[in-house]
Order: C-alpha cells, then sequence, then structure tokens
C-alpha cells in the first residue's frame, strides 16, 4: 500500500504520540474516509504493536460498547472515526493528539469538543483543498502552518477541458470510448436548493436520462446527500470494485475517496461551482496509472465565466487557483456554501487588505496575551465593543 501527502503526516505524528504513552484521535467528514484512514494506518503500523479502532455510527451498539470500554481502559491507541468520536461517552483515558481530516467540514466549536476530551492535546488540522496562504493566515491564525505543494510520485497530470452545451454529443463518445477501455466515470451535478428555482438538473432526473437513453448498456448508479449513509457506502464501495461504469452524484465525492481506475471527471454546470472545489473534484481522476481528463460543462458566456474556466484549463496547481478563485468571488462563496469560522467584513477585502488583517490580527494575539479578559483600563472600550457583539459569550 502506498501512503502519501498529508495521510502519511498524520501516520507519523499519531505513531510518535503513541510512542510517548498517549492514545490519538482521527476524525474525518465520512464514514467512507474514516474507514480508508484505517485500512491505511493498520497497514503502516502492523508491525508496531499499536492498536487502531474504528468508531462510526453503523457499527452495532455490542461493538460500540466493547470499544468505549477499551478506549477508557487504555487498550486502544488509535481512534478514528467520524463526528461519532464528539459525543459524549466516548472517552478516552490519555488523549496527546487529535487530528481532525478535511478541517473546513468541521465547525470551530466540533474541534473544540474533542480536543476537550484531553488534557490540552497537540492538535493537527488537515485539508486537500488547497486555501490561499492569506486566507489561511487569518483562518488558522492560532496554528502554524505546513504545505506540502508537490504531487506524490506517479500521480497524473489531468488534462482539463471546458465545453458548452453544443460538445454534449463528443463528450458522451467520449465518456463511452473510455468505460469500453475499462475505465470510469464520474459525473457531477451542483447541489440543487429544494427553495431555488434554477434550470440546473437534478441527479435523479440526470441519472434517469443516462441510464434509459444516453448510456443505457452501462451500469449507472446514482449518489446524493440525502440517501442513508449505508447506501452511500453501499455504492461508493460497488464503484471502488468496479462493478459501477458512470456514478452520477452530488459533490459527496469530494473528498477523499480513492479510485485508481476511474479516468473521468465530468462537472455538470461548472459555472455553479467554486474554482477550489472544482480543482478538488479534479483530484478524484489520475490516482491510477491512466491518463485522465476533467471535463467542465458550462453554461453562460460573461466573461467571470469564461476567466474561471480559463484558469481550471490552464494550471493544475490549487494554490494559484484558490487565489484567483478568491480574487474573483471573494471568501463568502470560497468553500462552495457560508462555512462557519470564514469572517465576513463589512469594509475589509480579505485579498486586497490582507497585509493591514495581519498587523490587526498580530495586535489581537498581542492584547489577548496580556489581558486576556479585556480588564485592564485601556481595553474598556474593546470590552464593551465585544460584549455588544457577543453577549459575554466569549470564550478564552
Amino acid at each position: 500500500m502506498s501512503v502519501h501527502g498529508k495521510t502519511i503526516v498524520s501516520i507519523i505524528a499519531a505513531y510518535k504520540c503513541v510512542k510517548c504513552g498517549y492514545q490519538a484521535a482521527i476524525m474525518a467528514p465520512t464514514a467512507i474516509l474514516a474507514g480508508q484512514h484505517l485500512e491505511s494506518f493498520s497497514e503502516i503500523l502492523k508491525d508496531t504493536g499499536i492498536k487502531c479502532e474504528l468508531l462510526v455510527s453503523g457499527i452495532s451498539k455490542k461493538k460500540k460498547e466493547d470499544i468505549l470500554e477499551r478506549l477508557k481502559n487504555g487498550e486502544i491507541d488509535i481512534l478514528i472515526g467520524t463526528h461519532a468520536l464528539l459525543e459524549e461517552n466516548v472517552v478516552f483515558k490519555k488523549l496527546g493528539l487529535v487530528v481532525t481530516d478535511e478541517q473546513h467540514r468541521f465547525g470551530v466549536r466540533q474541534r473544540s469538543i474533542i480536543v476537550e476530551k484531553g488534557d490540552n492535546p497537540d492538535v493537527l488540522v488537515m485539508t486537500a483543498t488547497p486555501i490561499p496562504r492569506t486566507l489561511a493566515l487569518i483562518l488558522y491564525g492560532d496554528l502554524d502552518i505546513s504545505i506540502i505543494d508537490e504531487l506524490p510520485p506517479n500521480r497524473k497530470k489531468i488534462d482539463t477541458f471546458p465545453v458548452t452545451k453544443g460538445m454534449e454529443d463528443r463528450v458522451n463518445n467520449f465518456i463511452k470510448k473510455q468505460i469500453d477501455e475499462g475505465r470510469q466515470a464520474y459525473i457531477v451535478c451542483p447541489l440543487v436548493e429544494e427553495n431555488e428555482e434554477i434550470d440546473a438538473k437534478s441527479v435523479m432526473e440526470l441519472a434517469e436520462n443516462y441510464k434509459t437513453k444516453v448510456f443505457s448498456n452501462y451500469r449507472v448508479e446514482y449518489l446524493h446527500g440525502k440517501m442513508k449513509q449505508k447506501e452511500k457506502d453501499d455504492i461508493m464501495e460497488k464503484f471502488k470494485d468496479g462493478k459501477i461504469d458512470i456514478l452520477i452524484s452530488t459533490t459527496v465525492i469530494e473528498v477523499g475517496v480513492n479510485v485508481p481506475n476511474s479516468s473521468i471527471m465530468v462537472v455538470e454546470n461548472a459555472e455553479r461551482f467554486g474554482l477550489a472545489q472544482l480543482h478538488q473534484l479534479r483530484g478524484r481522476v489520475g490516482r491510477g496509472e491512466y491518463k485522465s481528463y476533467c471535463i467542465l460543462k458550462y453554461q453562460g458566456n460573461s466573461d467571470i465565466i469564461r476567466q474561471r474556466m480559463n484558469v481550471m484549463k490552464a494550471t493544475n496547481d490549487g494554490f494559484v487557483i484558490s487565489e484567483k478563485d478568491l480574487e474573483l468571488r471573494g471568501t463568502g462563496e470560497f468553500f462552495g456554501t457560508k462555512q462557519h469560522g470564514i469572517p465576513e467584513f463589512k469594509i475589509a477585502n480579505l485579498f486586497e487588505d490582507i497585509k493591514m488583517l495581519k498587523v490587526v490580527q498580530g495586535v489581537c494575539i498581542d492584547i489577548l496575551q496580556k489581558d486576556p479578559l479585556l480588564e485592564n483600563k485601556e481595553n474598556q472600550k474593546l470590552k464593551e465593543i465585544v460584549d455588544n457583539k457577543f453577549g459575554n459569550r466569549i470564550e478564552i
């Protein structure tokens, strides 16, 4: 098994933590991703005597009770799981390291809940989404930031083609040719909110059309966020095992799933996605030995849409893409949805005013070190403003 990037960093950190007499918690946003982490950790650490265990909501009551008992007794060294780790009855004997994977999927509150299960444990937050360095300084100003900006060995460069409606038949024929050669394809639809009357096709409509008409000779399945977790996991397992040719999905597949045989990523209505999100989706292919392609189907002819599609075609560098995304769209929409923890300013612009914001951040850190409760005379006005805005809810 080859393990690269942030995953191997977390394994090394957890190994060191356990060897120093502590336990480690690894939290991932989905059961599939947590399961993949368990496989990676177990394989790499198999000869070390370190005990890894998986805690997700789908396991039996008996198994869960057994895990919780062994965790409390210190018999489990590394516990890997989903939001299930946040539950009150999950008690560690001596938690020394907390790792959260795909950090932007967890709120600040969730991160603090798991950290409180230990006595001031070390914290490692990880994401494969290339967050602009400027934005990272503000978002994670309380953390030291390390960036892995090299591709794993043998990772293939992915050719990206933005296309309009008129190219649909050619795209479909290209997908068929790839599948006939033994490959698999993802087709991703934008998430459609029920109260929005927008013309993007829903996953199920598209799946019906593709199953009965366009790709009727192929094995087509669909996946969306409202399905039960077990259904989602079963379909992803079938796709990983090569039993599905085309998987139609919302962005639930953007994180972590590794299917080396998939060589095509088609994104419907690509203009509705952030560039960082498109880059993350594109990263689902090109993970095996086969030449891979990303096809961005877009509608609309505005300058900004064309600019954004051209950025995706021109570069595979996630940091260049994320900076451009921030510049073109602003922070509010950077992650596709407005995320808890990303500041919104009435006047300041995160992209243009980063130097000033960095100075302000330094001043804030200085004040908090010298007068954390804002009790000193010179900070009284500041305390009033903070109290008015947050109503004495400040956590130090």
